[in-house]
């Protein structure tokens, strides 16, 4: 008599595959590597064959796992979904959310819309995670997250998703270099403008308002955040385009950089929040959504 795999079998599996390493997977699943070792043997055991190719320095899966891994995921989340609909039938106010948010929202937007959120939806408990954008489209794909604060547009699979805000673009100059009269879409100087090294969706967006304003911009000068950008056009090297809700949040303060809104064209980045489309708590991150609206309107 053949028994079927285990939730928590499939879920070792899928860790494993999501880290490519076992003592990463393990901690993922809160267990030892023996005891998730073991639990993969007895999946291979159990299904007659081999998933994956073990050896000291890498971990490969054959081709029948990954087609295993994929439907393992999808299993996965359909479980879960049913643990959350249960959940938002009873009060889908309450309980805990898993938000992840990227690093150029997360330290400017959530102090702002916490209170908020804790005032209007008291007995919801979210748990938040700061990461690039590209990982946390991972972790809502794998069901490890429930919704993702995004700068839209985001490719992310099939999601849902919902705009929330426009946040404006602003030109940051060295200090005492800002044009008094301002400055339009047809002065920017592309060869000093400076951005978002390669895996920031604000690159992306950035880029996106340059060609917006028929400009480019130099891709050989590149910062790993914010600060270290901002840190460079007080030096002096060069100029930027800031989002503005950095600019309300003082990140400015003390260092002498100036900014400047164009006096054309207003390039934007749309702030919104994205869910897996089969996610049944969708009323809730909707109405989330909502305070978050409220907050910035």
């Amino acid at each position: 008599m053949s028994f079927p795999p285990t939730l928590k079998q499939l879920r070792y599996l899928v860790a494993l595959h999501r880290t490519n390493h076992f003592g990463k997977a393990a901690e993922a699943c809160h267990v030892t590597q023996s005891t998730l070792s073991a639990g993969l043997q007895e999946l291979e055991s159990l299904l007659g064959t081999q998933l994956v190719e073990r050896t000291k320095r890498s971990v490969m899966f054959t081709a029948l796992g990954e087609e295993i891994v994929r439907r393992a995921q999808t299993i996965l989340n359909d479980v879960d979904d049913l643990t959350d609909l249960a959940t938002a039938s009873k009060d889908p106010l309450k309980g805990i959310v898993r938000m992840g948010v990227i690093p150029t929202i997360a330290p400017f937007l959530l102090p702002k819309i916490m209170p908020s959120i804790r005032d209007k939806m008291p007995e919801l408990e979210l748990h938040l995670r700061e990461d690039k954008s590209a990982e946390l489209c991972e972790l809502v794909r794998v069901g490890e997250l429930d919704l993702v604060l995004y700068a839209l547009p985001f490719a992310c699979g099939d999601v849902e998703e919902m705009p929330l805000f426009h946040d404006p673009f602003f030109v940051a100059f060295p200090p005492g270099e800002a044009p008094k009269d301002g400055i339009s879409s047809t002065e920017l100087d592309e060869d000093r403008l400076m951005l978002l090294e390669e895996g920031h969706c604000l690159r992306d967006h950035a880029l996106a308002a340059c060609q917006l304003l028929g400009r480019g911009a130099r891709r050989e000068m590149a910062g790993t955040s914010l600060n270290t950008i901002l840190q460079m056009v007080a030096a002096g090297h060069g100029i930027t385009l800031m989002p503005g809700m950095a600019v309300d949040a003082g990140l400015l303060e003390g260092t002498g950089v100036e900014v400047l809104p164009f006096k054309d064209i207003v390039p934007t980045r749309t702030i919104g929040l994205i869910w897996r489309k089969t996610n049944p708590r969708a009323p809730t991150f909707r109405a989330l959504g909502e305070v978050i609206k409220d907050v910035m309107s």
